[in-house]
């Protein structure tokens, strides 16, 4: 079946954004030095990620949440004041942080467009994947834009049937192997992986090489060739 639609991912596929997460991270660790080494701190913050993702979803609000809670955590309850008055405001700087497009990005989208169906298809804090569209300049080249909580097989058949002929005529691409390519294929969507080199931990999961509807990438320019080679142009 010919691919009608192609979903896209936004952070780290678009634009940059796992970056700034590691360096307040970075930051994190710099103010809590005196109470735990990184690596642990690294872990205690993994953990609390990991419990609070069903109560915050994805984002960065979680995230600053996360980190207030493991400092609170790894000072028995004293942590300093001015530490929590920092990590909100390093929540802010990201939350205000300029769109970077990452190389090549507009001109595979203007490639694309007239051809497929385009569908952004991203999750994580409304307000803030809204305000990234609009400064991207990307917003009027997708025939839609879905923000979701989770991106699972449910959601993207789901998305696919609105969007297009189904999941079995659909392709999403992204740098989540859990989110962008496990959960797109299980739906019965083509998921083509385009790595950036800095995987969260909660998005770690098994490649399906033995899947023929997965594909891994250099970078998203290469996916109009991809097209062309599964349309058998």
């Amino acid at each position: 079946m010919r691919i009608t639609t192609i979903g896209i991912d936004a952070d780290d596929t678009l634009w940059h954004n796992a970056q700034f997460f590691r360096f307040t991270q970075e930051r994190f660790a710099e103010l809590l030095r005196d109470h735990a080494d990184s690596a642990h701190l690294a872990a205690r913050l993994e953990a609390a990620e990991r419990r609070n993702l069903q109560h915050y979803g994805f984002g960065i609000k979680g995230f600053v949440l996360s980190m207030i809670e493991t400092a609170i955590e790894v000072t028995d309850g004293r942590v300093p004041g001015h530490v929590i008055a920092d990590l909100l405001a390093a929540g802010r700087e990201m939350l205000a942080h300029p769109v970077e497009l990452l190389p090549g990005v507009r001109a595979t989208i203007e490639l694309l467009a007239p051809e497929y169906r385009l569908v952004l298809i991203t999750k994580g804090d409304l307000l803030d994947q809204e305000r990234k569209l609009a400064q991207s300049g990307l917003g009027e080249m997708f025939d839609a834009v879905e923000i979701v909580s989770h991106k699972t097989p449910a959601v993207y058949a789901g998305i696919f049937a609105r969007h297009g002929a189904g999941a079995e005529a659909a392709l999403m691409a992204g740098d989540s192997m859990a989110s962008d390519v496990v959960a797109p294929i299980l739906a019965g969507a083509w998921g083509v992986h385009i790595p950036q080199g800095m995987e969260w931990a909660l998005e770690r999961a098994e490649p399906p090489v033995s899947n023929p509807r997965f594909r891994r990438l250099g970078a998203l320019a290469e996916l109009p060739e991809l097209m062309c080679w599964i349309d058998g142009h």
